[in-house]
């Protein structure tokens, strides 16, 4: 079970400090010496250390001392020591502390007075305390805000004890007066506050007492008004009208905090547009004034919020938000100054921030994509991707830009290093060039950048031949680690990791690096990147001769590409490069020599047109997807298909405003249309009833469990079945897995026949499935033995922690390279239908299915899909199923699991291998 916590310190544990050094320093004379040996004591009762023979040391050498800092030491040390026995009684060494304590609340110096009263607003012992009253309460009209202050806190505390209502009867009364007249704004607001959580009433009282002047208070006292605003609101209802008019007078307080406050607050109290008009209008000015990238992103959420359910009112509010995103492109330019620790990613969030905004607003692409090209050549090569990857959609959706895009692209080609950016901005190169000029420019900046034929010289082969024998010298730019991989439908493929932003200069060719950026990495052995060449320039060739009338100037042209591809294969099967071309590499590059050499209409036809136009489907079926997961949130039940009609008009009006007259509408349509009472109907919350104990059983008992995303509540309901009265009956839970308990158990007396509630709070800490098992212990009257119940165990199920969530392909590739749990599941299945299969281990993990639906159609008899999901706690879970139908109509083949944390990889497995049979399951 976990303790309560009401101090965190770090600590090296590297270096632990010894009990019997800390006992001599505390016994000497030195104040220096005495502060660290407090520090490192209070240290180790924060990481579970005892200590129980140092309380008496503190005692006799410590307590006396008249040092500030000690004494600040020794209230912090008594604050995290275990000041009760194992059955919750008070330790008889606490008792000694009172006098030192009543003394130090009467002290002439209000630090010390201060810090005790601190302290006292953080105990929970009532013996402590009770002698304490007086004192404290005297420190309530004590000239020094720092005491008041604390002060109040103090008195807080001991009213919310078990039994404080009985030591401070009139706590509340004198915090009302002291509310009335105190003129600090911190014990002010902690004043209020008190009322807040011990007097409600008085509260709310106070607040529309002086509901005039709460737009001139302090923003600590204000952030407490709203806070009980929420509560009162919540309990209460019907009076929320009154206090949004309190809400919307904050809306316009100088301090952000409140104004952010106030528009949260209005959103959670009311749905009339115009209390959400106010509240997307402030969000709009806090973006506009906050110079924090955080808090923009902050309110960014906030307003992608409201969008999701009151979508015709933030329409009107575009204009607003656009201002804010013309900001990206001076940030984009920003991260180039250097100046910034993680220039490369932040610049790589800006650049998929832009790429999502342009293709929602294409008329605002013309205005960054020439500026997001100068990155093509970064030295992150993820933010280099998702620029090529951004240009080739803004190309193909933006007829108007393509000219000018294409004119860009070869101009800043020269300056492109990462070979997977390459395959990007050439295949843009051999699809969008389309004019004479653009053609020739195409295949004039690719030759460039290729150099002069051949790749290397016979003198060079000889030289390498030489080299090879002796012992070989790390001198190429390249270090290749092979690795494997999963490419875009599943299968695993052997992957090449090289550092690609930093080349130097090779043995193997001389000038390579003069020569151009394409030779440079030929020449390190990136042969698919050679073959992504020759399908470049065929295609370049291609439409050359559509466009290109002079059959002299096509023919010059064929011969000089057929060397630079001859001279490709020359390189592959030589020994100058790390490694021999390999069979797919060389087979592609072979076709582009005969397909240059025997043009068919047919086959210009395939590599002209069908290329692109697979490319403007998958863009299609892009937004089609998008579309369709919009749709479907923003699927609501109404009562009519038309839109409700608001008949306020007719409404008595009572001197109500007109945002209280559309509340109170909006409030009325949500209960015609059932939305107050909705999740009260709920037919699932049935299973989540778990019996625990057998009918009969002395003790009969049920749980109904609530999953939250960071802990678990238990609702036990336990039944009396007997006659006789069980005394100190207990519910003793434990727990397997990343589960720990959050309470300690408590003792109850169960009368004949009746029953009794028992709340347990569990903490989660990890995507896990785990167990909570248990007893119940009680005693009887006849019998004073224990008498013991075995509960049933709980399993909690994965499946409350992970949702469906999306992320792009490169994106799952990237995870799947990086994460080192895997889970290897074989399949075992009655489904013989693989589409079939496939939708059930969908709907089993409760994941979502990244493959879109138009790769997986058509029978083939085999098929991959890569499927993903996301946890509460931010893990991510990827699956890739790859199954395959046998001549016996069975399904064969594995489910692989990876995920950064070895937890969710099994329980998921576990859970796969259970739920994966389907039929027979």
């Amino acid at each position: 079970m976990e303790k309560s916590c009401t101090l965190l310190i770090y600590y090296d544990k590297g270096t632990p400090a010894i009990a019997n050094e800390i006992k001599e320093a505390l016994e000497g004379n030195d104040v220096s010496a005495k502060i660290d040996a407090l520090k490192n004591a209070i240290m180790l009762l924060l990481n579970g250390e005892t200590l129980p023979q140092l309380f008496i040391t503190i005692i006799r050498y410590v307590l006396t001392s008249e040092d500030h800092t000690v004494q600040k030491l020794l209230l912090l040390f008594l604050e995290t020591i275990e000041k009760t026995d194992s059955k919750g009684k008070v330790l008889p060494e606490m008792i000694l502390i009172c006098q030192n304590l009543r003394n130090n609340l009467q002290h002439p110096n209000e630090y010390i007075r201060g810090v005790t009263l601190r302290f006292l607003s953080r105990l929970r012992e009532t013996e402590v305390m009770e002698p304490l009253i007086p004192s404290v309460l005297q420190n309530l009209e004590h000239r020094h805000p720092f005491v008041r202050r604390n002060a109040i806190l103090a008195i807080m505390s001991i009213y919310k004890l078990p039994q404080g209502d009985q030591l401070l009867i009139d706590a509340p009364e004198t915090i009302e007066k002291v509310l009335a007249t105190e003129q600090d704004p911190s014990a002010k607001r902690n004043a209020f506050l008190m009322l807040f959580n011990c007097d409600q009433d008085r509260a709310v009282n106070y607040l529309l007492t002086n509901v005039d002047r709460v737009s001139e208070w302090n923003e600590l006292l204000q952030m407490v008004v709203l806070e009980l605003i929420k509560k009162v609101c919540r309990t209460k209802p019907s009076e929320k009208g009154k206090y949004i008019k309190i809400i919307i007078a904050l809306l316009s307080a100088p301090s952000s905090a409140v104004t952010y406050e106030c528009a949260g607050t209005l959103v959670s109290l009311s749905s009339a547009p115009t209390a959400i008009r106010a509240a997307a209008n402030t969000y709009c000015q806090l973006l506009l004034s906050q110079s924090d990238n955080n808090v923009k992103l902050i309110v960014l959420d906030r307003l992608n919020e409201l969008k999701a359910s009151h979508r015709e009112i933030m329409v009107e509010m575009i204009m607003d938000v656009l201002r804010v995103v013309q900001t990206l492109k001076k940030e984009v330019v920003k991260t180039q100054s250097g100046e910034l620790e993680k220039n490369g990613d932040y610049r790589q969030m800006l650049v998929q921030a832009i790429h999502a905004c342009a293709v929602k607003f294409p008329e605002v692409a013309s205005a960054v994509v020439h500026l997001l090209m100068d990155f093509l050549g970064d030295t992150n090569v993820a933010s280099a991707l998702d620029v090529a990857v951004f240009v080739r959609e803004i190309i193909e959706s933006n007829p108007k830009l393509r000219v000018s895009i294409i004119t860009r692209l070869l101009d800043t080609f020269y300056q492109i290093r990462a070979a997977k950016v390459f395959p990007f901005t050439l295949w843009i190169v051999g699809e969008y060039c389309l004019s004479l000029s653009e053609v020739e420019s195409g295949i004039a900046t690719i030759k460039q950048c290729l150099g002069e034929m051949p790749f290397y010289s016979a003198s060079e082969e000889a030289e390498s031949n030489d080299s090879s024998n002796k012992t070989p010298q790390n001198t190429s730019a390249i270090v290749s680690s092979r690795r494997p991989a999963i490419l875009s439908d599943g299968t695993y493929a052997t992957q090449s990791a090289a550092s690609e932003t930093v080349f130097s200069p090779s043995t193997v060719a001389q000038g390579s690096l003069a020569s151009g950026n394409l030779r440079s990495l030929i020449l390190t052995g990136d042969f698919f990147l050679g073959a992504v060449v020759a399908c470049t320039l065929t295609k370049l060739v291609l439409r050359l001769e559509d466009v290109q009338s002079s059959k002299t100037e096509i023919n010059k042209v064929k011969t000089q590409i057929l060397l630079i591809m001859v001279c490709m294969l020359q390189l592959g099967q030589s020994h100058v490069v790390p490694h021999s071309i390999d069979p797919d590499s060389y087979e592609r590059i072979v076709l582009c020599i005969k397909l240059i050499c025997h043009t068919s209409d047919e086959m210009k036809k395939i590599w002209l047109e069908s290329c692109r136009q697979s490319f403007v489907k998958m863009l299609s079926e892009k937004q089609l997807r998008e579309l369709e997961e919009l749709k479907a949130k923003a699927q609501i039940s109404n009562a009519q298909p038309d839109d409700l009609i608001d008949f306020f008009h007719l409404k008595s009006r009572k001197g109500m405003s007109l945002l209280e007259l559309e509340d109170q509408v909006q409030d009325d349509l949500k209960r015609a249309t059932g939305e107050f009472t909705k999740d009260e109907n709920d037919a699932n919350k049935l299973n989540r009833i778990l019996q625990l104990t057998g009918f009969s059983d002395p003790v009969y008992a049920e749980a109904y469990v609530t999953v939250h995303h960071y802990d678990i509540v238990l609702d036990v309901t336990i039944i009396n079945r007997t006659k006789e009265t069980l005394q100190n009956l207990c519910l003793e839970l434990a727990t397997m897995g990343d589960l720990k308990l959050v309470e300690r158990p408590q003792n109850y007396t169960l009368a004949p026949e009746s029953k009794k509630k028992i709340k347990a709070n569990i903490k989660v800490s990890s995507t896990e499935t785990g167990v909570i098992f248990g007893n119940i212990v009680y005693e009887t009257s006849n019998v004073m033995e224990r008498n013991v119940v075995v509960l049933n165990d709980i399993h909690i199920d994965i499946m409350d922690y992970i949702s469906p969530a999306v992320c792009s392909d490169s994106a799952f590739r990237s995870m799947w390279a990086e994460f080192e749990w895997e889970n290897k599941v074989a399949v075992n299945t009655m489904i013989q239908d693989e589409k079939e299969f496939l939708d059930h281990i969908i709907n089993s993990t409760n994941m979502k299915c990244l493959t879109p639906t138009s790769v997986l159609e058509g029978e083939c008899g085999f098929l991959s899909a890569n499927l993903y999901a996301k946890s509460v706690f931010g893990e991510d879970a990827l699956v890739n199923v790859s199954i395959e139908k046998q001549s016996d109509e069975k399904l064969s083949g594995y489910i692989r699991i990876r995920s950064k944390t070895q937890g969710i990889a099994l329980s998921l497995g576990d859970k796969i291998t259970l739920k994966q049979k389907g039929k027979s399951s």
